[in-house]
């Protein structure tokens, strides 16, 4: 009886060294996944930077004009000027279609009680 506790305790120990061995190649492989896709998201944010530095410099405002001079016959772009914007209060928007009312409900009586 005692060598078939033996032979069963040792078969468990060989299962869980078989399964702790599984577990640390799944969890170096999936610490390797994240190490790779965190230098992705510094490159992403590196790339980012720099296009953010790229569209800030090509939207200088002084190229912009320069841009719109030279090309004033083919675009006829004019510059801006602050009396040409209006206020939110001015503009003039469309009046809500209203739905006609056709079977009027008096709501006023609802909650009183019965008088019988």
């Amino acid at each position: 009886m005692k060598s078939v506790i033996y032979v069963l305790t040792a078969l468990g120990v060989i299962g869980l060294a078989f399964w702790a061995y599984r577990e640390n190649y799944a969890t170096q492989a999936a610490l390797n996944e994240t190490d790779k896709l965190h230098a992705e998201i510094r490159d992403a944010h590196a790339r980012l930077a720099v296009l953010r530095a790229e569209w800030a410099y090509q939207n200088r405002p002084d190229r912009l004009r320069d841009l719109a001079e030279l090309n004033f016959e083919r675009l006829q772009l004019l510059p801006l000027h602050p009396d040409q914007f209006g206020q939110a209060d001015e503009v003039q928007y469309p009046a809500p279609d209203l739905l006609p009312i056709t079977n009027p409900v008096d709501v006023s009586s609802m909650n009183a009680e019965d008088p019988l």
